[in-house]
């Protein structure tokens, strides 16, 4: 009969510890994710097509989609990256705006460069160009419908409390 007590307690407080770690671990990542926080950069375009560092199959010829800098990613598996989890780009340049999921790393960019697909690119500029500067761009928190999350203060962990 002890041991049945004992085995009970140990399940109870597992889902406890489990959720501590988690809250713990995702909310150290997160918070190199600087949400809501406008940068002023530039961007180039790219059309490869395959698997994305977030793990998802990508068309960047096709697909409205955004490559951001390895600077922004911190974990060693980039497929369980906070970046990939919700998080999208809110990109401005010459009064439009658009707003594109984080689906690969651009490891070559420097942390204010972002690498957009070619669709995204042409939004704000000719292919031509190959270069947009003096755009402004930032992180977003996106919901299952894609749809940007307003916030009215940056999150301080991956899960807002």
């Amino acid at each position: 009969m002890r041991a049945i007590g004992k085995n009970l307690r140990i399940l109870a407080g597992a889902p406890l510890a489990a959720a501590a770690l988690i809250a713990l671990t995702a909310g150290s990542a997160s918070a190199a994710i600087p949400l809501n926080t406008p940068m002023a950069g530039k961007a180039t375009y790219y059309t490869d097509s395959g698997y994305g560092a977030c793990g998802t199959q990508i068309n960047a010829s096709t697909q409205m989609l955004v490559a951001v800098s390895r600077a922004w990613w911190t974990t060693a598996n980039p497929n369980n990256d906070p970046v990939c989890q919700g998080i999208s780009v809110k990109v401005s340049y010459q009064g439009k705006t658009i707003t594109v999921p984080v689906k690969d790393q651009c490891p070559s960019c420097d942390s204010t460069h972002i690498d957009l697909s070619q669709p995204a690119f042409a939004t704000f500029a000719p292919l031509g160009q190959g270069v947009i500067n003096g755009l402004s761009w930032q992180f977003v928190k996106t919901g299952l419908n894609g749809k940007t999350i307003e916030l009215d203060a940056p999150l301080t962990g991956f899960l807002a409390r």
